[in-house]
Protein backbone atom coordinates (compact mmCIF):
# COMPACT_ATOMS: atom_id res chain seq x y z
CA UNK A 1 0.00 0.00 0.00
CA UNK A 2 1.41 3.43 -1.23
CA UNK A 3 1.27 6.61 1.07
CA UNK A 4 -1.21 7.71 -1.34
CA UNK A 5 -3.89 4.83 -1.04
CA UNK A 6 -3.45 5.22 2.80
CA UNK A 7 -4.53 8.76 2.82
CA UNK A 8 -7.53 8.13 0.90
CA UNK A 9 -8.42 4.91 2.28
CA UNK A 10 -8.04 6.76 5.64
CA UNK A 11 -9.81 9.50 4.16
CA UNK A 12 -12.49 7.35 3.44
CA UNK A 13 -12.82 5.36 6.89
CA UNK A 14 -13.44 8.93 8.62
CA UNK A 15 -15.97 10.17 6.15
CA UNK A 16 -18.41 6.76 6.22
CA UNK A 17 -17.83 6.11 9.51
CA UNK A 18 -20.01 8.27 11.07
CA UNK A 19 -22.99 7.86 7.70
CA UNK A 20 -24.89 4.93 7.98
CA UNK A 21 -23.41 3.17 4.34
CA UNK A 22 -20.68 0.79 5.64
CA UNK A 23 -17.38 2.12 6.11
CA UNK A 24 -16.01 -1.58 5.93
CA UNK A 25 -17.78 -2.32 2.49
CA UNK A 26 -15.99 0.92 1.29
CA UNK A 27 -12.76 0.41 2.62
CA UNK A 28 -13.19 -3.23 1.36
CA UNK A 29 -14.25 -1.69 -2.29
CA UNK A 30 -11.27 0.87 -1.96
CA UNK A 31 -9.13 -2.19 -1.71
CA UNK A 32 -10.32 -3.87 -4.84
CA UNK A 33 -9.72 -1.10 -6.60
CA UNK A 34 -6.27 -0.64 -5.81
CA UNK A 35 -5.66 -4.20 -6.03
CA UNK A 36 -4.12 -4.47 -2.20
CA UNK A 37 -4.78 -7.84 -1.34
CA UNK A 38 -6.25 -8.71 1.83
CA UNK A 39 -3.50 -10.03 4.38
CA UNK A 40 -3.03 -9.53 8.25
CA UNK A 41 -0.91 -6.05 7.84
CA UNK A 42 -4.25 -4.77 5.92
CA UNK A 43 -6.65 -5.68 9.01
CA UNK A 44 -3.93 -3.56 11.42
CA UNK A 45 -3.88 -0.55 9.26
CA UNK A 46 -7.95 -1.29 8.85
CA UNK A 47 -8.31 -1.24 12.82
CA UNK A 48 -5.50 1.86 12.71
CA UNK A 49 -7.77 3.65 10.72
CA UNK A 50 -10.75 2.76 13.04
CA UNK A 51 -9.07 3.91 15.75
CA UNK A 52 -9.10 7.28 14.70
CA UNK A 53 -12.61 7.35 13.96
CA UNK A 54 -12.74 5.93 17.14
CA UNK A 55 -11.04 8.92 18.73
CA UNK A 56 -13.05 11.58 16.84
CA UNK A 57 -16.16 10.62 18.42
CA UNK A 58 -14.53 10.11 21.90
CA UNK A 59 -13.84 13.75 21.47
CA UNK A 60 -16.99 14.60 20.26
CA UNK A 61 -18.74 12.98 22.79
CA UNK A 62 -16.91 13.42 25.70
CA UNK A 63 -19.39 15.78 27.47
CA UNK A 64 -22.16 13.41 26.70
CA UNK A 65 -19.74 10.31 28.26
CA UNK A 66 -19.47 11.87 31.50
CA UNK A 67 -22.86 12.42 31.60
CA UNK A 68 -23.53 9.06 31.34
CA UNK A 69 -21.26 7.90 34.23
CA UNK A 70 -21.92 10.54 36.92
CA UNK A 71 -25.66 11.26 35.97
CA UNK A 72 -27.95 8.79 33.57
CA UNK A 73 -26.27 5.38 35.11
CA UNK A 74 -29.91 4.29 33.31
CA UNK A 75 -28.68 4.80 30.03
CA UNK A 76 -25.57 3.48 30.90
CA UNK A 77 -27.01 0.50 31.45
CA UNK A 78 -28.75 0.27 28.61
CA UNK A 79 -26.23 0.27 26.31
CA UNK A 80 -24.55 -2.23 28.55
CA UNK A 81 -27.90 -4.12 27.82
CA UNK A 82 -27.72 -3.25 24.06
CA UNK A 83 -24.09 -5.25 23.58
CA UNK A 84 -24.99 -8.42 25.13
CA UNK A 85 -26.45 -9.81 22.16
CA UNK A 86 -23.21 -8.96 19.90
CA UNK A 87 -21.38 -11.58 21.99
CA UNK A 88 -23.21 -14.75 21.27
CA UNK A 89 -24.34 -13.48 17.70
CA UNK A 90 -20.37 -13.13 17.02
CA UNK A 91 -19.73 -16.83 17.00
CA UNK A 92 -23.08 -17.74 16.34
CA UNK A 93 -23.04 -15.88 12.79
CA UNK A 94 -19.27 -16.75 11.98
CA UNK A 95 -20.25 -19.29 9.21
CA UNK A 96 -22.36 -16.94 7.35
CA UNK A 97 -19.82 -13.71 8.34
CA UNK A 98 -17.40 -15.86 6.36
CA UNK A 99 -19.90 -16.88 3.84
CA UNK A 100 -20.69 -13.26 2.88
CA UNK A 101 -17.31 -11.99 3.38
CA UNK A 102 -16.36 -12.86 -0.24
CA UNK A 103 -16.18 -9.35 -2.39
CA UNK A 104 -19.35 -10.78 -4.34
CA UNK A 105 -21.52 -10.26 -1.53
CA UNK A 106 -20.38 -6.21 -1.46
CA UNK A 107 -22.60 -4.87 -3.84
CA UNK A 108 -25.91 -7.17 -2.39
CA UNK A 109 -25.44 -6.44 1.60
CA UNK A 110 -25.60 -2.55 0.37
CA UNK A 111 -28.65 -3.05 -0.88
CA UNK A 112 -29.75 -4.73 2.04
CA UNK A 113 -28.43 -1.79 3.93
CA UNK A 114 -30.74 0.38 1.53
CA UNK A 115 -33.59 -1.92 2.32
CA UNK A 116 -33.02 -1.68 6.47
CA UNK A 117 -32.75 2.20 5.85
CA UNK A 118 -35.56 2.65 3.87
CA UNK A 119 -37.74 0.80 6.83
CA UNK A 120 -36.40 3.28 9.20
CA UNK A 121 -37.58 6.32 7.17
CA UNK A 122 -40.82 4.96 6.80
CA UNK A 123 -42.46 2.17 9.33
CA UNK A 124 -43.34 2.41 13.17
CA UNK A 125 -44.36 -0.33 15.49
CA UNK A 126 -45.36 2.46 18.38
CA UNK A 127 -45.60 6.33 18.03
CA UNK A 128 -43.91 6.75 21.59
CA UNK A 129 -40.18 6.27 22.92
CA UNK A 130 -40.14 3.99 25.66
CA UNK A 131 -36.77 4.00 25.99
CA UNK A 132 -36.73 0.07 27.49
CA UNK A 133 -34.77 -2.75 28.39
CA UNK A 134 -36.83 -4.96 25.61
CA UNK A 135 -36.32 -2.09 22.99
CA UNK A 136 -32.26 -2.28 23.37
CA UNK A 137 -31.72 -5.89 22.99
CA UNK A 138 -33.74 -5.41 19.95
CA UNK A 139 -31.51 -2.74 18.37
CA UNK A 140 -28.12 -4.66 19.88
CA UNK A 141 -29.90 -7.89 18.01
CA UNK A 142 -29.80 -5.73 14.90
CA UNK A 143 -26.31 -4.62 15.68
CA UNK A 144 -25.19 -7.98 15.23
CA UNK A 145 -26.10 -7.89 11.37
CA UNK A 146 -23.14 -5.44 10.53
CA UNK A 147 -20.99 -8.50 11.47
CA UNK A 148 -21.37 -9.55 7.75
CA UNK A 149 -19.28 -6.66 5.42
CA UNK A 150 -21.74 -4.15 3.99
CA UNK A 151 -24.32 -3.99 6.53
CA UNK A 152 -24.13 -0.55 8.29
CA UNK A 153 -24.18 -0.77 11.95
CA UNK A 154 -25.82 2.58 12.38
CA UNK A 155 -27.89 1.88 9.58
CA UNK A 156 -29.46 -1.42 11.60
CA UNK A 157 -29.29 0.33 15.26
CA UNK A 158 -30.56 3.60 14.49
CA UNK A 159 -33.15 2.30 11.34
CA UNK A 160 -34.53 -0.29 14.63
CA UNK A 161 -34.89 2.46 17.13
CA UNK A 162 -36.83 4.54 15.23
CA UNK A 163 -39.13 1.65 13.64
CA UNK A 164 -40.08 0.55 17.76
CA UNK A 165 -40.80 4.32 18.30
CA UNK A 166 -37.49 6.21 19.40
CA UNK A 167 -37.11 9.80 17.87
CA UNK A 168 -34.60 10.52 15.72
CA UNK A 169 -32.12 12.04 18.19
CA UNK A 170 -32.57 9.56 20.63
CA UNK A 171 -32.00 7.11 18.36
CA UNK A 172 -28.72 8.42 16.72
CA UNK A 173 -27.19 9.39 19.98
CA UNK A 174 -27.83 6.20 21.37
CA UNK A 175 -26.36 4.39 18.33
CA UNK A 176 -23.13 6.70 17.99
CA UNK A 177 -23.07 5.82 21.92
CA UNK A 178 -23.21 2.21 21.47
CA UNK A 179 -20.71 2.21 18.44
CA UNK A 180 -17.97 3.02 21.28
CA UNK A 181 -17.72 -0.27 23.34
CA UNK A 182 -18.65 -2.09 19.72
CA UNK A 183 -15.40 -0.68 17.93
CA UNK A 184 -13.49 -1.21 20.63
CA UNK A 185 -14.18 -5.24 21.34
CA UNK A 186 -14.24 -5.50 17.74
CA UNK A 187 -11.19 -4.30 17.80
CA UNK A 188 -9.13 -6.34 20.25
CA UNK A 189 -11.08 -9.33 19.38
CA UNK A 190 -9.70 -9.03 15.41
CA UNK A 191 -6.08 -8.26 17.28
CA UNK A 192 -6.14 -11.16 19.55
CA UNK A 193 -7.01 -13.55 16.57
CA UNK A 194 -4.10 -11.87 14.46
CA UNK A 195 -2.15 -12.74 17.05
CA UNK A 196 -2.69 -16.09 18.30
CA UNK A 197 -2.66 -17.21 14.74
CA UNK A 198 0.43 -15.77 13.70
CA UNK A 199 4.00 -17.25 15.16
CA UNK A 200 6.07 -14.74 12.38
CA UNK A 201 6.18 -11.35 13.29
CA UNK A 202 3.53 -9.26 11.31
CA UNK A 203 5.14 -6.81 9.02
CA UNK A 204 3.90 -3.73 9.15
CA UNK A 205 4.23 -0.35 7.79
CA UNK A 206 4.39 2.37 10.21
CA UNK A 207 4.12 5.33 7.48
CA UNK A 208 1.11 3.94 6.40
CA UNK A 209 -0.88 3.09 9.50
CA UNK A 210 -0.20 6.48 10.77
CA UNK A 211 -1.13 8.42 7.60
CA UNK A 212 -4.36 6.25 7.56
CA UNK A 213 -4.95 7.20 11.88
CA UNK A 214 -4.07 10.74 10.95
CA UNK A 215 -6.75 10.79 7.74
CA UNK A 216 -9.05 8.99 9.36
CA UNK A 217 -8.93 10.87 12.50
CA UNK A 218 -8.84 14.26 10.57
CA UNK A 219 -11.63 13.38 8.66
CA UNK A 220 -13.81 12.19 11.36
CA UNK A 221 -13.29 14.94 13.22
CA UNK A 222 -14.66 17.52 10.57
CA UNK A 223 -17.77 15.14 9.41
CA UNK A 224 -19.19 13.88 12.58
CA UNK A 225 -21.23 17.04 13.84
CA UNK A 226 -22.35 17.57 10.16
CA UNK A 227 -23.61 13.81 10.16
CA UNK A 228 -24.82 13.76 13.56
CA UNK A 229 -26.85 17.41 12.67
CA UNK A 230 -28.15 15.16 9.05
CA UNK A 231 -28.71 12.18 10.78
CA UNK A 232 -30.84 13.49 13.89
CA UNK A 233 -33.40 14.88 11.29
CA UNK A 234 -34.97 11.64 10.99
CA UNK A 235 -34.13 11.62 7.24
CA UNK A 236 -32.46 8.11 5.80
CA UNK A 237 -33.30 8.15 2.53
CA UNK A 238 -30.61 9.66 0.61
CA UNK A 239 -28.16 6.68 2.70
CA UNK A 240 -31.02 4.36 1.06
CA UNK A 241 -30.71 5.55 -2.27
CA UNK A 242 -26.91 5.94 -2.06
CA UNK A 243 -26.33 2.58 -0.80
CA UNK A 244 -28.90 1.34 -3.45
CA UNK A 245 -26.74 2.98 -6.35
CA UNK A 246 -23.48 2.04 -5.08
CA UNK A 247 -24.46 -1.67 -4.32
CA UNK A 248 -26.10 -1.98 -7.86
CA UNK A 249 -22.96 -0.66 -9.48
CA UNK A 250 -20.56 -2.90 -6.92
CA UNK A 251 -22.67 -5.79 -8.03
CA UNK A 252 -21.66 -4.82 -11.85
CA UNK A 253 -18.50 -3.76 -11.80
CA UNK A 254 -17.30 -7.13 -9.73
CA UNK A 255 -19.51 -9.50 -11.97
CA UNK A 256 -17.83 -7.73 -15.06
CA UNK A 257 -14.28 -8.24 -13.53
CA UNK A 258 -14.79 -12.01 -12.41
CA UNK A 259 -14.67 -11.23 -8.87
Amino acid sequence: MSYLQALIIGLLQGITEFLPVSSSAHLKLAKLFFHIESSESGVIFDLVCHLGTLLALLHFLKAEILTLFHKDRGKLLLLGAAVLPLVPCYFLLKPLRDFASHPCYLGPCLMVTAGILFAGHSLRIRRKKPRNFTDVLFIGAMQSAALIPGISRSASTISCAKVLGWDAKEAVRFSFLLSIPTIIGGNCLELLKIFLSNESPIQISIGTCLIGFIASLGAGLLIIRFALKFLESGNLKPFAFYCLGIGAIATICLAEAGI
